[in-house]
């Protein structure tokens, strides 16, 4: 490569961009998203990039992607696969914490090789707040492993983060400026870079099992509670504690041709919040429901007493919800609070009179009155303004309950629909898009495109909610910044910037060296800025850098790529900022933790690569 290359007007233009996009981005005065729109409108102006290519970014591949890949997630996230994953991952931890901890960041990294990092963490947020108030575990424990596995976990396949999703267009871009006689770049496969994924991801396990676990937060001093961590709340608020069980009533039992209320009144009867009968099953169902031999009932308590009640009772007990499972999906359903204002109907009524259960799908637990809380016979109780009621119900029937604005609810809840009966249409569709994402001849932007056309036709997701899953901040911010990486690449201030920092290193520095330099350089500027504005930025001058030094300049663009999102310390990487809230951690803190972490990380990633380039 010539180093002697001289400075011209266009390669001023562009580092100046560069600059400017870094300053702003630092100070964060204007939101990221606008700055980039503002360094693709003086790209055009200044003519850097042709007007008829200038808004290409928008419909690349790489944009297409992540589009496809936030759609996908929230199909997902509809079925409430999440939540299921917590139960599984609860069954097999068998109360030990560490084996809890290693298996939800195995998992979840596991996921994010098929999600975008932000969407995961998002998903799991709520299954890691589920886990810590049924195991007692600080949620800060749980987070930063998570987020640390879930970033890892993203270099396993070329769909995982968004740097990895916008390297193979940005190797075919660096095609066209290449020096004569130099090997054309070749996009990498949907898993090329799997070894390096797997290899990341146990560092990260191993780090928090022997090393990391000792530097995190030993007890929760409140600062990590999180609007999903109810279970916990409401055991120590109101008494409403222990886990579903299913009660199957045989021909013995005194049950039969009972009403659901009169059972409910029975001595030490546990809350009974599901009926199946007649082969339908039904949350809240109505007081005066007939029990038949054969019917199952979803009872909900501490194991003991639920025990005993079906032993006294002639009841069989399981603890599987074979029948409930779908009805008892936290994402579907669960416990809430909600106020009865001065102007609601329900003032002077009890449960009775109003039929909570039979006209609004709502079981009545308890009522919390002048910082009392009521729980024997509380559907007789007369209700006042300001009592607090506890319900049981189904998300969507609670939503309905609410419009009519008798009640105001104060816990947050999945507002959407949630379906979990297209668990196994979602799983199918999903794995259908990943194998087709597998084949050499087709783009990955197609493979993952049809997955969402898939999940449209099978009513997994509907088309509002697919618009409303698509984070318009990411792509724009990525879709506007893209042309600067090209004009970085053919103004040729890439290859400026390379050939003089060539020029200034000792005579025979090793290439593997140059690798670690690159790495460090890329996470540091991804400290300043977004993982997209540093991929954008450095790819191109990685690239002309290995030509330079001899190196192999895809070996160089992957490490870019994957040191993009090596920040575990700022709230610059999306993943980390997620999590600083919830969990309560301090700078000091993720520095401490993160900063050892980031360095493992690069050291993986260079050697990793080296061996498979």
């Amino acid at each position: 490569m010539d180093t002697a290359l001289t400075l011209t007007t266009d390669m001023k233009l562009v580092l100046g961009l560069v600059g400017f996009t870094m300053v702003m981005f630092l100070f964060e005065r204007i939101r990221a998203d606008v700055v980039a729109l503002v360094v693709l409108v003086l790209l055009g102006l200044s003519g850097l990039v042709e007007p008829d290519e200038l808004f290409n970014g928008f419909s690349g591949n790489a944009v297409i992607s992540i589009v496809a890949t936030m759609i996908l997630g929230a199909g997902l996230d509809r079925t409430g696969a999440l939540n299921r994953l917590a139960g599984w991952l609860l069954r097999r931890a068998k109360g030990m914490e560490s084996r809890l901890l290693l298996l939800t960041s195995g998992v979840a990294g596991i996921n994010s090789s098929i999600m975008q990092n932000p969407s995961v963490m998002a998903l799991y947020m709520p299954v890691a707040a589920r886990l810590s108030s049924r195991t007692g575990i600080a949620l800060p424990r749980l987070l930063l492993p998570l987020a640390a596995a879930i970033v890892m976990g993203g270099a396993l396949t070329m769909v995982g983060n968004s740097p990895l999703i916008l390297l193979n267009d940005l190797l075919i871009a660096a095609n066209s400026n290449l020096p004569s006689g130099a090997a054309t770049l070749e996009p990498l496969k949907m898993f090329a870079p799997l070894p390096i994924g797997i290899a990341l991801l146990a560092a990260s396990l191993a780090y928090f099992h022997f090393f990391g676990d000792k530097r995190l937060r030993q007890d929760d001093d409140g600062t990590g509670a999180t609007p999903a961590r109810t279970q916990s709340y409401f055991a120590k608020a109101y008494g409403i504690d222990g886990d579903v069980y299913e009660l199957t009533v045989t021909a013995d039992s005194p049950l039969v041709g009972m009403s659901l209320g009169e059972a409910e009144a029975l001595h030490h009867a546990p809350l009974l919040l599901a009926l199946k009968s007649d082969g339908e099953a039904r949350l809240a169902p109505a007081a005066d429901t007939r029990i038949w031999v054969g019917s199952v009932l979803g009872a909900m308590g501490p194991k003991q007493q639920v025990s005993d009640f079906a032993q006294n009772h002639f009841l069989r007990l399981s603890s599987r919800l074979r029948n409930f499972g779908d009805l008892f999906n936290p994402s579907r359903a669960g416990i809430s609070e909600a106020v009865v204002p001065a102007t609601s109907k329900f003032i002077g009524k009890n449960g009775r009179d109003l039929q909570l259960r039979k006209q609004m799908g709502l079981s009545l637990l308890a009522i919390n009155r002048d910082k009392a809380v009521l729980r024997e016979n509380v559907r007789d109780v007369n209700l006042r303004a300001g009592d607090m009621l506890v319900f049981h119900s189904i998300w969507t029937d609670l939503h309905e309950a609410a419009a009519s604005k008798d009640l105001v609810v104060v816990t947050d809840y999945p507002k959407g629909e949630q379906r979990p009966h297209k668990f196994k249409i979602a799983m199918a569709i999903f794995a259908v898009s990943m194998l087709l994402a597998l084949s050499s001849r087709l783009p990955v932007s197609i493979a993952l495109m049809t997955g969402v056309a898939g999940m449209l036709i099978a009513g997994v997701i509907h088309i509002d909610e697919a618009y409303a899953a698509i984070n318009w901040k990411t792509v724009f911010l990525m879709a506007c910044l893209i042309p600067l990486g090209w004009a970085m690449d053919s103004s040729g201030a890439a290859a400026w910037v390379a050939g003089h920092t060539i020029e200034r290193l000792p005579t025979g520095t090793p290439v593997w060296l140059l690798e670690i330099l690159v790495g460090l350089f890329t996470t540091l500027f991804s400290l300043v800025i977004s993982h997209v504005g540093a991929t954008i930025v450095t790819v191109p001058l990685a690239i002309n850098l290995a030509l330079a030094a001899g190196g192999n300049p895809t070996a160089f663009a992957l490490i870019v790529a994957l040191s993009a999102s090596n920040n575990f310390m700022t709230a610059s990487n999306p993943v980390i900022s997620m999590i600083t809230g919830p969990a309560g951690y301090s700078g000091k803190e993720l520095w401490k933790i993160g900063g050892p972490l980031s360095l493992i990380y690069t050291v993986v990633a260079v050697a990793m690569v080296n061996l498979l380039y």
